[in-house]
């Protein structure tokens, strides 16, 4: 295969890739709108819009395999395609963390969500940024990106690690909330994972522009 044509096939995978992590971030914020307002219609879109996700990571993953079976790359685009499969795979794993919050959504009551909830919409809102920032750097080869981005992770973590000590403080204090504090629990947890998956794929970002196994996730 032609260089023009590899960088042609290497560009579609990028847009696509590109079209999911969209789709992936706006997932998550529609999620947490849902949780936030108890909004049924945007649950419902949520878990439509999975099978969307879900459809877009069998195409990819279905074009790198492809890629790396029958076109023989050489050593760089090889990295750029198979971290193109690894990253689709978080992106997904993301997506299914907005169908679990949403589910969450149906039962939770909105009397409990009050101030003690900031952190949560700090969090999507940093979230946010990470999963646009990542494609961005993934697309650009951008390590230096890379670990800023990996750095913001870190406020995420802090504004989880607040949210768990307040809201067990409260739980402690009045046990009529247990149930509902224990599903603010789970929605924030998954938000932190999110942002685990984003660092995965600042991980991933930095094998391909430079062939290094690095752990950011410590």
């Amino acid at each position: 295969m032609t260089r023009n044509l590899l960088d042609k096939r290497m560009k579609l995978l990028r847009s696509e890739l590109a079209e999911m992590g969209s789709l992936v971030e706006k997932q998550i914020y529609n999620s947490i709108e849902a949780f936030k307002n108890k909004d049924m219609e945007l649950v419902k879109q949520v878990m439509e819009n999975d099978d969307k996700v879900d459809e877009l990571n069998r195409k990819i993953e279905e074009q790198c395999l492809k890629f790396m079976a029958m076109e023989s790359p050489v050593a760089t685009d090889l990295r750029k395609v198979f971290t193109t499969s690894k990253i689709v795979t978080d992106l997904e794993r993301m997506a299914d963390y907005a169908v679990d919050i949403c589910k969450i959504a149906k039962r939770v009551e909105l009397d409990v969500l009050g101030e003690e909830c900031e952190p949560i919409w700090q969090m999507v809102d940093i979230l946010r940024k990470m999963i646009n920032k990542s494609i961005e750097a993934f697309v650009a080869g951008d390590v230096d990106a890379a670990y800023e981005i990996c750095k913001m992770d870190d406020q995420v973590d802090i504004l989880y690690r607040g949210l768990f000590n307040d809201m067990l403080k409260k739980m402690a204090k009045d046990e009529t909330i247990i149930n509902k504090g224990a599903q603010i629990l789970f929605a924030s947890k998954y938000l932190e994972r999110v942002g685990d998956h984003v660092t995965n794929i600042c991980e991933w970002i930095i094998f391909s522009a430079k062939g290094d196994y690095v752990d950011l996730n410590e």
